[in-house]
């Protein structure tokens, strides 16, 4: 049986499907607009943002990447749960969460933030000694993906402890680990852990995990890039849930 999150993220496309979520008291957190859209779309705009939803206005371009209809539109919404809820709230959530402690380079960050984002997880935690440039290029480079769902900034040592507190079992990905991702059970409430660039996962953090996972490899580069790995893991559980395709 699927264990599939029943209030995962929705794409809303053009201002028919907008509208009609709205009257049909759907929880719309998020409107994206084209500058310059038509007046038209104006009193929809006003009944969204009075229903508690923000409206955020964007690019042509980066509606067009967004969308997944094949003619662009001047509007896309988002309805699912609130990116913004606390921590405790996010992780009692179903669906899988991941945490990145001591990821060291805010592009890999941000490439990691949306390939958790395109899975469809509750949220990423991350670990990284980032200042707020660095925080706000990995946040760039995800194409802003913390407007859909939660991306928090937290130690590593809290954001397991919290996982713990919600019941998730924690499955760390690393050459220490003697399973490939297929050939363990990867449903359920889970939290990933993924190591930095450099030295993988600390110790101490490793040995707090239920389950060590380990990516075959067959090169000579010693190791893959966090979001592929990311990817193998989280396609995997995709599979073994047997989620159909969000759009």
């Amino acid at each position: 049986m699927s264990t599939r999150d029943e209030s995962a993220r929705r794409q809303l496309a053009g201002e028919d499907a907008i509208a009609a979520a709205l009257a049909a008291g759907e929880a719309i957190r998020l409107v994206l607009v084209k500058r310059g859209a038509s007046g038209s779309l104006a009193p929809l705009l006003e009944r969204a943002r009075a229903a508690g939803a923000a409206v955020r206005e964007t690019s042509a371009n980066d509606l067009r990447r967004m969308s997944a209809t094949p003619a662009p539109c001047e509007a896309l919404a988002l309805v699912g749960p609130d990116p913004a809820a606390p921590l405790d709230a996010v992780l009692a959530r179903p669906g899988c969460a991941w945490l990145l402690a001591g990821v060291a380079y805010p592009g890999n960050a941000g490439y990691a933030i949306r390939t958790a984002e395109v899975s469809g997880a509750a949220a990423i935690l991350l670990d990284a000694p980032f200042d707020a440039a660095g925080r706000r290029l990995a946040l760039r480079t995800s194409m802003h993906a913390d407007r859909f769902f939660p991306v928090r900034w937290i130690a590593a040592g809290a954001a397991l402890d919290a996982a713990r507190a919600a019941g998730r079992r924690v499955v760390a990905i690393e050459d220490a680990g003697t399973r490939a991702p297929w050939e363990a059970d990867l449903r359920g409430p889970l939290l990933f852990v993924l190591g930095g660039e450099r030295r993988g996962i600390a110790p101490p953090l490793l040995a707090r995990c239920d389950e060590v996972l380990r990516i075959p490899m067959r090169g000579f580069v010693p190791a893959y890039n966090v979001q592929a790995a990311m990817a193998i893991a989280a396609g995997e559980r995709l599979r073994q849930e047997g989620a159909p395709p969000a759009h």
